[in-house]
């Protein structure tokens, strides 16, 4: 079988461009080849198999059908239409540069648009409703322990969920500092202060699972009865294990929806309505403008009504 030329310029965009000239992460080319592995199946229902898959059959049309089909069969928000459109844009943003004979099919895929996504309000947690979640974990157990520095140490820095997955004890620093190395989006890392009291919560967990030891500083510092890392999925687990919980034994308000990174946008409130500065709040964050950032200030109601009164 001859190889197509859609299969050559895929592979060496997943495998040379994306991380060696672009620097994109790990996280963010298995994200594009999720994509491209969907849309080759689509193009196979279609009556185009993949050894017959070739750039002169991906059409802007085409294109346009396999959103159409994401959103249709698979039920996907605008938001994963467009995530999955990122990706097409950025193959073909490649290919007009490797094959110009295809400029003109390659400018008019680019020229698909997003969709707008629909404005929902923040989800996020007071500081009533993250202490009744973090009373949850039974600390008389191996996994109680565990599961209680991961919950608080996801809220405690604010990172997000692949953020805390990949870390590992070399990643702190619990002297003095009491801080945490963080790989961001982007390859981009961080240092991230850590309150006494995480590190009170760390300190314990680290020496009981040897992980103090040199021979264990590049292991997950959070793991599985196997010892293999947490995936995103048993970490999402852990939390809505634990929001049940805290929703029948508390008298305080959490969302009906409930994900990690509703922890993330709770940190980011709390230290807003405390009064810690944007930049600061940018920085712990990971954000690489504090145009991002500012999406808190807009959706603290609390800010909103205590301005409202003051002017009043």
């Amino acid at each position: 079988m001859k190889p197509t030329d859609f299969s050559k310029y895929l592979s060496g965009f997943l495998t040379g461009y994306l991380a060696h000239e672009r620097g994109a992460s790990k996280n963010t080319i298995c994200a594009y080849r999720d994509t491209f592995v969907l849309f080759i199946g689509y193009m196979a229902a279609q009556g185009t198999p993949v050894n017959r898959l070739n750039l002169e059959a991906i059409s802007q049309s085409a294109v346009i059908g396999f959103l159409d089909w994401l959103q249709a069969e698979r039920n996907n928000g605008n938001a994963t239409r467009n995530a999955r459109l990122a990706a097409i844009h950025a193959f073909f943003s490649y290919i007009q540069y490797q094959q110009p004979e295809q400029l003109y099919e390659c400018q008019k895929i680019l020229s698909i648009p997003m969709k707008r996504k629909a404005t929902v309000p923040m989800n996020y947690l007071t500081i009533e409703g993250i202490r009744a979640l973090l009373q949850q974990p039974d600390i008389r157990t191996v996994k109680g322990r565990r599961d209680l520095a991961l919950l608080s140490l996801m809220y405690d820095t604010g990172a997000r969920v692949q953020e805390i997955i990949d870390l590992k004890p070399s990643s702190l620093r619990l002297d003095v500092l009491n801080t945490i190395r963080i790989a961001g989006k982007g390859n981009k890392t961080r240092i991230v202060p850590m309150l006494e009291d995480q590190v009170k919560l760390l300190k314990p967990y680290i020496a009981e699972h040897g992980l103090d030891q040199g021979a264990n500083n590049e292991h997950p510092l959070f793991f599985n009865s196997r010892g293999e890392k947490l995936t995103r999925a048993g970490v999402n687990h852990i939390l809505l294990k634990y929001a049940d919980r805290a929703r029948s034994a508390s008298e305080a308000h959490l969302p009906d929806k409930i994900s990690c990174h509703v922890l993330r946008h709770s940190k980011a409130m709390h230290l807003l309505q405390g009064g810690v500065n944007l930049v600061y709040i940018r920085d712990i964050l990971g954000h690489v403008s504090v145009q991002t950032t500012e999406v808190y200030a807009r959706a603290d109601s609390r800010a909103k009504r205590e301005a409202i009164e003051k002017a009043y």
